[in-house]
């Protein structure tokens, strides 16, 4: 199964992340977690070039969305589909609708064009369900500044743009749900984070395959 979180920055997508892990392996669950970009020894490298926001600052949209697709090929050739290949369920910290989100409608790319692109990079591969943490753009940049002042995160190149950006970046999520709604599941992310962590996790168990929820002894 593979099971994708999606949000604006400053979402908890990546604590909610691990906690989710945490329950699914305490549970018996073959899981394994990624983050995109990233999740490949190319990946990480890719990522370095696309988050450091002093440096490439001058980054063209088209540039971005072509590091972030190549990142995304290497990591479903290297890393997701074997591993859903040999049975195991994939939590994905961001994939392609971040493109869709960010680089189409925040940049103002073509998105019938990124759905090509994104198909080439992935090969078609999708996520089973999505989960969409939803915070408005200034409470979860608040967020990101405040983890900052903590060190616990790094403030990044697209965390640095303008806060239009991210409010465009936000109406694309509802599209792209509004499109797909099978698929999506959408979390108040201005919980806890203990609240986000059980309500994700009760909304997964019912979609969990059931060789997975099946005991040893059944």
């Amino acid at each position: 199964m593979f099971i994708s979180l999606e949000g604006t920055d400053g979402s908890g997508k990546s604590t909610a992340a691990r906690a989710l892990l945490a329950a699914l392996r305490d549970e018996g669950h073959d899981v394994l977690l990624t983050r995109e970009p990233g999740g490949t020894t190319i990946g990480d490298q890719i990522r370095t070039i696309l988050l450091d926001k002093t440096e490439n600052s001058a980054m063209h949209p088209r540039t971005e969305l072509l590091l972030f697709c190549a990142s995304r090929a290497q990591l479903v050739a290297q890393v997701l589909r074997p591993w859903l290949a040999r049975g195991g369920i994939v939590l994905c910290d961001r994939y392609a609708d971040s493109t869709l989100a960010y680089q189409g409608y925040g940049h103002g790319l073509d998105t019938a064009l990124l759905r090509q692109i994104l198909h080439f990079a992935t090969g078609g591969l999708q996520p089973d369900v999505t989960f969409y943490l939803d915070v408005q753009p200034e409470i979860g940049l608040l967020r990101r500044r405040q983890a900052q002042l903590f060190q616990a995160e790094d403030w990044n190149r697209l965390d640095a743009m303008e806060i239009a950006f991210h409010q465009r970046v936000y109406a694309g999520y509802e599209s792209l749900m509004q499109a797909e709604p099978a698929r999506w599941q959408r979390i108040d992310a201005t919980r806890p984070a203990e609240e986000v962590s059980a309500r994700l996790l009760a909304l997964l168990r019912p979609r969990l395959p059931r060789k997975a929820v099946e005991s040893p002894e059944t």
